[in-house]
């Protein structure tokens, strides 16, 4: 398929219903409202191709955006590339997925999410550390710098309370990721849950229900999944 075509058949399965559902959510015009099932439809017929990627990505279409990091080559991904898509971000879904998966199979994963975490821009900030997220998810304990982990959970103790609500709730993620992906740092994380206790947030305008980071470790320990790695960070 072409670009195109691609745009095409995105227009073809956009609906107004769902469009209104992702305005309401932080997702930004111009967009035609494609359920993620439809999007996935494409992606089994384009497969991965990093160039359509890069042109979907371009069209500034947060459903082209979305679709674009579905189909992007990780491996093929420059910093270059990583930094124009962070920058171009403006919706929920690029913000809070597409960037930070895709920048976490990459090859400067740790690299980008340090610099983010360093930004003074929220959304940089926000993106940061839901790729710190997916790393953990994907990475083996022992290619983790565990030291530095421990610093971050130190960092979200100090800071998530003055922070922005994006950066709030990403810094809840990222501790439940700590907690549920890095055994050797689950205690850790759950203590510092416990001192950031409840996050509670407004995203988007609307009241947005955040995990609370201490059950949600707890479920997985009692399943006996702690520490059971992701192949991948895209789902």
């Amino acid at each position: 398929m072409t670009v195109l075509e691609i745009m095409a058949e995105l227009e073809a399965k956009g609906s107004e219903s769902v469009k209104k559902i992702f305005l309401n959510h932080g997702i930004k015009e111009p967009l035609f409202g494609v359920k993620i099932a439809d999007l996935k439809i494409i992606q089994k017929k384009v497969k991965k191709n990093h160039s359509i990627a890069l042109e979907l990505f371009a069209t500034e279409n947060a459903d082209a955006m979305y679709l674009a990091g579905l189909l992007a080559d990780e491996k093929k991904m420059t910093l270059i590339d990583l930094q124009n898509w962070a920058n171009a971000a403006k919706s929920t879904n690029i913000i809070e997925y597409i960037v930070p998966w895709i920048t976490a199979e990459s090859n400067f994963g740790v690299e980008l999410a340090t610099i983010w975490l360093n930004d003074t821009d929220p959304k940089k900030n926000t993106m940061g550390w839901l790729t710190w997220c997916s790393i953990v998810a994907i990475t083996k304990d022992e290619n983790l710098d565990l030291s530095h982990l421990e610093k971050l959970l130190q960092t979200v103790k100090i800071t998530l309370p003055k922070s922005e609500n994006n950066v709030k709730a990403a810094m809840n993620m990222f501790v439940i990721s700590v907690g549920s992906y890095v055994i050797s740092l689950t205690d850790l994380a759950l203590e510092t849950a416990t001192i950031i206790g409840k996050v509670t947030v407004t995203k988007a305008g609307i009241s947005c229900k955040i995990p609370e980071a201490i059950p949600y470790i707890m479920k997985i320990k009692a399943k006996g999944s702690l520490g059971k790695k992701k192949k991948k960070a895209r789902c």
